[in-house]
């Protein structure tokens, strides 16, 4: 009896406990890069009352769980403020922001190669201005003044975040980029006066090479967080309520849960609700991704943002705004990408180790051959022979350099990879999870195949055409695009009637005949003989087509097979990555009979049929659940939460704005072969990139020994440095072979 008691009192301590944290969401305005976005997350950790903290420098945003009655948001803010950066206003117009930031970035960039350009030239041509100031030539006085700007000027926000980094006790590439800039500087200052070589030409270029990378890694992280913008630009802003038996029209937010709302053909419902009056198809592809309209009728439920094609609806209310099924995509996506862990770049990791040690073998250096030779110029020569030697150059561009011909190879081959992490989530894939419609197949219904009941098949074709020929359903536009390429001969019809959800039906202008095309339903409500009909359905109940029955009179005179076409490369693309050795599985809306054809055609031996739009992302965590690192490929609005948790998300070309916004690939040519293509591509590009990191590392750790030794002068090191960033260079070039 008593562990009875004990456990109630645990649970209702942990439920207390439970009750007291509080989720929140911050707007950050300063990070320049990744590391920045760590060094919040380290402040905020400290504080015992924050559970859990990450930051997005993608988004920029902050999201934590605290408990409120150990800690408030103001606090909060302030610890954020302590790392030197600011809390934007939520509301502030941010897409300007980012495209300022964006803009003078670039600026930055131009200006930083136009003054570095000629002090690199003259290191290797030797160019001279006659005359001096001070004792100094004036050509070491244009390189000084020259690297003076770029590293001071444009390079000042590496300094600033070297500091901010130095006061939270880490270390970081801003560290190193810093150090580098700034030993090479000062050392050149010094020996500008005493005589000494000079190394201005490095400073200024290890400057200009870093900010070249960090305007490419924000233009790619800007384009990104476009994805939220796409998804609330859906919604609609006004919608038309019945009150008090008038029609009026009100903001969205200002519509409560139980009232009615009129739509009327080619509008979009503005809320999730049920219909109590009415019957109508609705396009639902911006949720479901799949291509065929849903019929609805009374009680039936609605969702916000679809699209209503024909009939006239009232629709009762159920949920409002911020609790819409719309709504739930876009704060699971927002809380994806916040949540997600950013790409541990190895250089980040180990500079946080080389640094510190670097300088400290710098300043032993100095000491050492102080002591020893009594010569502080000497000294002062190793020590910073031991800085420029281990200069970031090559570890700043050995990232970069193999992501720029990466994602330019792949773009030339129709593949558009978003940013770089998605190199290094492409390592690890064992699963590739495919969205059906839209991705393996076409995404839209076309004619499969015809059967004719003691009819011609010129007869069949004629009926069925000039009877879908007034109609806008999807399923009636791909029997007239059939009829068409069939060069049949279509009639007038006339009292034309559409029945929702059953098919439709005409009478010929030329006789008075009744036509009818649709399921077997509408043949049973006309009471026309449904003998022949019931017998293809058995005949063909594995086919997974839908069948359209054409009806001449009381008889059924043949039947008309619609489906989602699959895409010529779907088979070979299964197969490819089957040669790469992972495992396919199909996702998708469809029933199971229509799912195992497309899956059985193509070669997928795992699929999962009846996924609703909010099931599509509970079934990638459920697959990664087992330990498995997923990609996941679709095409859809639905798809963008499951895009967003998948470790790499492709979507199609072809597929919504905010798929392709959220998914780290885009397949521009919307050929689901290139899937394994940008799979391949970014596996190898990835081992180039581990590659230079390597070299960049060993380069180092061979040279500094040398310098420390007195073997290498400062000038030497310079170009030892280059010839480091040549051999990553030529390196990261090999991604161009096949």
């Amino acid at each position: 009896m008593w562990w009875v008691l004990r456990w109630v009192l645990r649970w209702r301590l942990r439920k207390l406990i439970t009750n007291q944290m509080k989720n929140n969401t911050l707007n950050i305005a300063g990070m320049t890069c990744a590391s920045c976005a760590q060094s919040i997350v380290i402040a905020l950790k400290k504080n015992n009352a924050i559970q859990k903290a990450d930051v997005n420098f993608a988004t920029k945003k902050a999201i934590f769980e605290y408990d409120e009655s150990q800690i408030d948001l103001e606090q909060i803010k302030n610890i954020i403020k302590g790392t030197g950066f600011e809390i934007k206003d939520p509301n502030s117009p941010e897409k300007e922001e980012k495209n300022s930031e964006e803009k003078f970035l670039y600026l930055k960039v131009i200006a930083s190669i136009i003054l570095t350009l000629p002090i690199f030239i003259r290191m290797f041509w030797m160019w001279e201005v006659p005359g001096s100031f001070l004792g100094v030539s004036l050509t070491n006085w244009i390189q000084h003044d020259l690297s003076f700007l770029v590293v001071f000027v444009f390079g000042w926000q590496f300094h600033k975040n070297a500091f901010k980094s130095l006061l939270n006790k880490r270390a970081d590439m801003d560290t190193l980029i810093s150090v580098g800039t700034l030993s090479a500087y000062f050392y050149s200052l010094w020996a500008m006066f005493n005589g000494g070589h000079i190394y201005f030409e490095s400073a200024a270029t290890i400057a200009t090479l870093i900010l070249l990378g960090r305007f490419l890694e924000m233009k790619t992280k800007n384009k990104a967080s476009r994805a939220m913008e796409k998804l609330m630009e859906l919604g609609v802003k006004k919608a038309k309520v019945i009150r008090d038996g008038k029609e009026i029209e009100l903001e969205v937010e200002n519509i409560s849960v139980g009232e009615t709302l009129l739509i009327k053909p080619g509008e979009k419902i503005p809320l999730d609700g049920k219909i109590v009056e009415g019957v109508s198809n609705i396009d639902e592809s911006m949720l479901t991704g799949e291509s065929m309209p849903i019929s609805k009728k009374i009680n039936n439920e609605v969702f916000g943002a679809t699209i209503n094609l024909n009939g006239v609806l009232k629709v009762c209310v159920t949920k409002k705004q911020s609790e819409t099924m719309l709504a739930q995509i876009i704060k699971t996506v927002e809380e994806a990408q916040i949540y997600k862990a950013p790409m541990q770049k190895l250089a980040d990791k180990i500079a946080g180790i080389f640094v510190p040690v670097v300088i400290s073998i710098a300043g032993l250096t100095f000491l050492s051959w102080y002591m020893i030779s009594g010569d502080i110029e000497r000294s002062l020569i190793n020590a910073v022979a031991v800085l420029i030697i281990s200069c970031p150059c090559a570890l700043g561009i050995a990232t970069p350099i193999a992501i720029m011909i990466g994602t330019s190879v792949g773009a030339r081959n129709g593949i558009l990879i978003k940013n770089g992490e998605s190199f290094e989530k492409a390592k690890n894939i064992d699963t590739v999870v495919f969205d059906k419609t839209g991705t393996l197949t076409k995404g839209e219904p076309s004619v499969q195949k015809i059967l004719c009941n003691k009819t011609p098949e010129e007869q069949l074709i004629k009926v069925a055409g000039s009877l879908a020929k007034n109609s806008d359903h999807p399923l009636s536009k791909a029997i007239l695009k059939y009829a068409k390429s069939k060069k049949s001969k279509l009639v007038e019809m006339k009292d034309f009637k559409e029945y929702a959800g059953l098919g439709i039906g005409a009478n010929c202008k030329t006789h008075e005949t009744q036509l009818f095309l649709g399921n077997i339903k509408l043949l049973e409500e006309k009471k026309i003989d449904t003998t022949w009909a019931k017998l293809v359905l058995r005949q063909e109940k594995n086919n997974g087509a839908t069948i359209n029955f054409v009806a001449h009179g009381n008889k059924v005179i043949g039947a008309v097979f619609i489906a989602d076409e699959i895409k010529k490369t779907s088979k070979e693309t299964i197969s490819m990555i089957s040669r790469l050795r992972l495992e396919t599985i199909m996702l998708t809306g469809d029933g199971k009979t229509p799912a195992s054809v497309v899956a059985k055609n193509i070669g997928i031996k795992k699929f999962i049929a009846e996924v609703l739009p909010n099931e599509k992302l509970a079934e990638i965590k459920k697959i990664q659940a087992n330990d498995k690192k997923v990609v996941f490929a679709g095409d859809g609005i639905n798809d963008a939460p499951a895009l967003v948790q998948s470790d790499l998300g492709i979507a199609m070309g072809s597929g919504s704005d905010i798929a392709k916004e959220s998914g780290d690939i885009i397949i521009l040519k919307n050929d689901p072969i290139k899937i394994a293509e940008a799979i391949k591509l970014s596996r190898k590009t990835f081992n180039i990139i581990k590659q230079n990191l390597f070299w960049a590392f060993f380069y180092n750790v061979l040279a500094i020994p040398l310098a420390i030794l007195g073997f290498v002068n400062p000038m030497v090191g310079a170009l030892a440095m280059s010839f480091s960033d040549i051999t990553i260079i030529g390196n990261s070039l090999r991604i161009y072979r096949k």
